[in-house]
């Protein structure tokens, strides 16, 4: 009893940091999102690529890389490589909108130094992206699912 009582009471300190830790972590995040907004302008730009790549490989400018940690360099990274009037960069994009990104399209987005805030469609809304072909596990789980009236038929 008295084991179960200790383990119990490591728990629960255990929880109470992180909720501590969590409320000041949101509350940075809150504040630098809060940054980001009082810095973007909004810009006129045609993405060339869209890519998933480590901070080293990125090409981005020596100085993003020597504010970044160890860790960070080695983290992949949402990167759009796109042209800027007649000017070719690589950008960092937000985790959030890297889906929604259209390629070899002109875009109107929110710009906070090299980090993409949001990007609406210049000629018309960003058509959703295409479907991914299944594999045939994933196939065959909807089928069962289907037959076993787990999921509607389409």
């Amino acid at each position: 009893m008295t084991v179960f009582l200790i383990i119990l009471a490591v728990v629960a300190a255990v929880l109470l940091v992180l909720y501590i830790v969590g409320r000041r972590l949101q509350k940075k995040q809150e504040g630098s999102q809060e940054q980001l907004a009082a810095a973007a302008q909004q810009v006129t730009m045609f993405i060339i690529d869209k890519k998933m790549m480590k901070l080293k490989e990125s090409g981005l400018p020596d100085s993003v890389m020597e504010q970044a940690s160890a860790l960070q360099r080695r983290a992949k990274v949402p990167v759009l490589k796109v042209k800027i009037g007649p000017q070719i960069m690589n950008l960092v994009c937000d985790n959030a909108i890297f889906d929604q990104v259209p390629v070899k399209k002109e875009v109107k987005a929110s710009l906070s130094g090299i980090y993409v805030n949001s990007v609406k469609g210049l000629h018309g809304p960003i058509a959703p992206q295409e479907q991914t072909k299944k594999g045939r596990f994933a196939r065959w789980t909807q089928r069962m699912q289907e037959k076993a009236g787990a999921r509607p038929v389409k």
